[in-house]
């Protein structure tokens, strides 16, 4: 009992933390280093989010690096990170909140709040931006930057929004996740209770149409012939929404149909689908990680075995491959308690290194 009254009051003070006065704590300046920060989500409601970031050079992990740079934790779910020039922008889910940093020192720049339940942010000039949502059945469009240029401060604001509600109140319809381009068409999976993709027109930021996918599409990608892939869970048995075999799809967003479907056991819990630097090549979990070539129709491969036997669950929890090196990283988040575990290997499959990472660490994003 008197550990949980001290987590309690432990959130409670940083919930009051003022994020608008902070001062730098630890001083780190890697503008010469090339790496990857690793998104970890930490427990949902526990508050213990962080990130991480892995020097290439000296194969070295900063781990809470946010905390110990600004003396501020991030918060509940660190869900994505996407990087524009300079600056970080980490969309912490449960906190409905996107922190700004700059990537070279880790410091904190700007905040972005008012949020439901954002989950991706997908850049469309200096001054607009997308941020996908999970509970909140909208797209909210944001001013990523502000007056950064001129102040040093990215005091970014949600500047409207686009309407996602179909009126299904069963299913709480929709929710909106990953994004992707085309021209002025963007891309976005509903996932939860779900089995579209929206296409969004970005001049008029409306809804235009919609693509029909197996249910539950958890993300997604473009390869180099402008298609569109995708993976499917399929739900879970006893779901209202019902339960079938999950797969892999690929898309035409030109003519906005299903062109091909791989479909996998009905017991199978595929997620996270990347492409790699040439878009000739995606993976993805399905316990394991398999691969692909785009240009091919054959059946994925395995490319990296998962030691966990006997459920789908279990470990690798996400993946995603360096556009500059070409090397993939695959994250093991074991029991979703302790800290986490990143595996880095060649393109070929040759083991580079091991790392812990923070707890549930779940994507990655890669400082050029």
């Amino acid at each position: 009992m008197k550990w949980f009254l001290i987590i309690g009051i432990t959130l409670c003070c940083y919930a009051c933390m003022d994020d608008d006065s902070l001062t730098n704590v630890r001083f780190y300046n890697v503008k010469e280093s090339s790496g990857v920060f690793i998104t970890n989500e930490g427990n949902f409601t526990w508050g213990n989010a962080s990130l991480s970031y892995y020097d290439y050079e000296t194969r070295e992990v900063k781990n809470d690096i946010f905390y110990e740079v600004n003396d501020l934790p991030l918060g509940d779910v660190l869900q994505s990170m996407s990087i524009r020039d300079s600056l970080g922008y980490l969309v912490v889910n449960n906190s409905g909140k996107i922190y700004i940093i700059n990537i070279n020192t880790f410091e904190y720049v700007g905040k972005i709040t008012g949020f439901t339940s954002p989950r991706y942010i997908q850049f469309l000039s200096k001054h607009k931006a997308y941020v996908t949502d999970l509970w909140g059945k909208s797209i909210w469009i944001i001013d990523p930057l502000g007056d950064y240029e001129t102040t040093g401060y990215a005091n970014g604001a949600i500047i409207d929004t686009i309407d996602v509600d179909n009126g299904n109140k069963d299913f709480f319809q929709h929710s909106t996740e990953q994004m992707v381009q085309l021209g002025d068409y963007v891309f976005t999976n509903c996932w939860t209770y779900d089995d579209k993709i929206l296409v969004i027109d970005t001049k008029t930021d409306q809804i235009v149409d919609s693509i029909t996918t197996l249910k539950q599409p958890t993300s997604l990608i473009m390869d180099k012939n402008d298609k569109i892939w995708i993976v499917s869970d399929g739900c879970y048995d006893g779901s209202i929404y019902g339960w079938e075999r999950p797969g892999l799809q690929r898309i035409d967003p030109y003519t906005r149909k299903v062109e091909k479907t791989w479909r996998f056991n009905i017991e199978d819990w595929p997620q996270e689908v990347v492409i790699n630097a040439t878009r000739d090549t995606l993976y993805y979990i399905n316990r394991h990680v398999y691969r692909k070539a785009v240009d091919t129709d054959e059946e994925p491969e395995i490319f990296i075995e998962s030691p966990y036997i006997g459920t789908p669950y279990a470990g690798f929890y996400g993946i995603d491959v360096d556009p500059y090196t070409g090397d993939v990283f695959v994250a093991d988040a074991i029991d979703y308690v302790q800290q986490g575990i990143v595996y880095r290997f060649h393109s070929d499959g040759t083991p580079v290194d091991t790392l812990k990472a923070g707890v549930i660490p779940g994507a990655f994003c890669f400082k050029p």
